[in-house]
């Protein structure tokens, strides 16, 4: 995206955290709401083409390299050949969108024994016509398949993985809207739904006896996850019980500590796990929201927060001018700033820097400090040492838009006005807009730009609206208004 930079200028490289997108979705369903959800996938990825077919021969014959999702319904996954399919389309995620209440709420096994077609599906999901309608979910339903092909045949590089492990589907009907609204394009999701599907995925091993003690990190993709969100009761072996989840937390704690982990159950037994996870009672009115609001506080997608050890909130940052103003604070020789002092080193020891860094576009910097170790004012000045470079830099680092160099919010918004529609869509389909202003210090309007797509006028008019608004902001904030 970005050419040539002068000697004055640093050249902008946004965070790509699929390389491989879905450009294709396939409907395979003869009920009318899931074709009618077709719609909805094109006015909210416009990048996607979108086809209905009708009759098994023609889903057969199917043929392409490119990224594809095949989405059916029971009807339809029931006659489709999967193998098939596979074979001619190695890019391929056949996702199962079910009106079954059985298949909605079974764990794996009970499905197939049932359902012997579930099988053949990568991705389950819950539909009907009141609590989860097809148009709600399709779009987080082309995603998880997204997520899920990237992950497992495309991870070259470090990602940042929201780990969910629950055995109903109605369950990630209910969420995954949700938390793609939060997360963007900023980290990826991973669904498993047995014990041994997640030790496989966590540490590559069958069995707990198998991780090895000092070299854990060595397989799976752990190391990737940035947040862990468990039920308590999935299968282990041919049996549904609650020391799946209860081993797997203690395993988190263990061998990944700074993962957070979301313990989403309303059974008695998630309670008495308080002190290892945050407790979220599934399905409560206000649980989604609750959850927003934790995910945002604890895995560095919202503000950078300091707690102390009794998990009172101290400071709050919401970008790295924030952070820095922290950090002169910790380098104080007084009660607070050695209390400040002690929290930033657990804080480095958990990677919570880089993980905040990653998360709001600071690739590099954050590859820079992950594996530092320093304690003390060390940590302190090198800290401050790195993100005050990274300030001096980001004024020198324009977003290239066309030919247009934009090095600030009223470049952007007269850029978005007078370019045509077309060259703007791709910086928003792919959130580089939102990047680029994340790491300018614009965490909010960031964040409010980052779900909106579209092609056309309407997108250009949209866009420059919301900046519009955001400009207003940032200058009354400015004047100390």
């Amino acid at each position: 995206m970005i050419s040539r930079a002068s000697p004055r200028e640093y050249e902008f490289a946004p965070r790509i955290i699929n390389p491989v997108r879905i450009r294709r979705a396939v409907f395979f369903t003869g009920e009318a709401e899931l074709r009618e959800s077709k719609r909805v996938l094109e006015e909210n990825m416009p990048w996607l083409r979108a086809e209905i077919l009708s009759d098994p021969l023609s889903a057969a014959q199917a043929a392409s390299e490119e990224a594809v999702v095949f989405l059916c319904d029971d009807a339809g996954l029931a006659i489709l050949d999967a193998d098939k399919i596979r074979q001619q389309n190695p890019n391929a995620v056949i996702a199962l969108l079910s009106y079954q209440t059985f298949i909605q709420c079974a764990p794996p096994q009970a499905a197939h024994r049932r359902y012997p077609y579930t099988a053949k599906a990568d991705l389950i999901f819950a539909v009907n016509k009141s609590d989860f309608p097809p148009s709600r979910i399709i779009p987080s339903v082309v995603r998880a398949a997204e997520d899920l092909l990237n992950i497992l045949k495309y991870s070259r590089v470090r990602r940042f993985i929201f780990h969910i492990v629950d055995d109903e589907p109605r369950w990630f009907s209910q969420f995954l809207p949700v938390l793609y609204g939060i997360i963007g394009q900023r980290a990826d999701i991973m669904i498993t739904r047995t014990y041994e599907e997640t030790l496989n995925f966590l540490f590559g091993v069958e069995e707990e006896s198998q991780i090895p003690a000092h070299d854990y990190q060595s397989s799976g993709k752990g190391d990737d996850v940035v947040c862990l969100i468990a039920d308590i009761f999935f299968p282990r072996g041919a049996d549904l019980q609650c020391s799946a989840g209860r081993d797997l937390i203690r395993l988190m704690n263990k061998f990944y500590p700074r993962i957070p982990v979301i313990i989403a159950s309303k059974a008695p037994e998630a309670r008495e796990l308080k002190d290892l996870g945050f407790v979220l009672p599934k399905g409560d009115p206000d649980s989604l929201e609750r959850l927003r609001d934790h995910i945002l506080n604890v895995t560095g997608l919202g503000d950078f927060l300091i707690y102390d050890g009794a998990g009172r909130e101290l400071r709050r940052a919401k970008n790295i001018h924030g952070i820095c103003h922290v950090l002169l604070e910790a380098e104080k020789d007084t009660s607070q700033g050695r209390e400040l002092r002690e929290i930033l080193e657990r804080y480095g020891d958990e990677d919570k820097f880089s993980t905040w860094l990653y998360m709001h576009s600071y690739r590099e910097l954050g590859d820079r400090l992950r594996p530092r170790r320093s304690r003390g004012q060390q940590l302190i000045t090198l800290l401050k040492r790195n993100l005050q470079s990274e300030i001096a830099r980001m004024e020198q680092t324009p977003l290239l838009l066309q030919d247009r160099k934009i090095f600030s919010l009223d470049d952007l918004r007269a850029a978005i006005q007078s370019l045509d529609p077309e060259t703007i869509q791709p910086y928003s389909d792919n959130d580089i807009i939102s990047c680029w202003l994340d790491r300018q210090g614009y965490p909010e309007l960031a964040e409010e730009l980052r779900p909106i797509h579209g092609t056309g006028v309407g997108l250009s008019r949209t866009l420059t609206q919301t900046i519009e608004k955001w400009i207003g902001f940032y200058k009354e904030k400015d004047r100390g208004l």
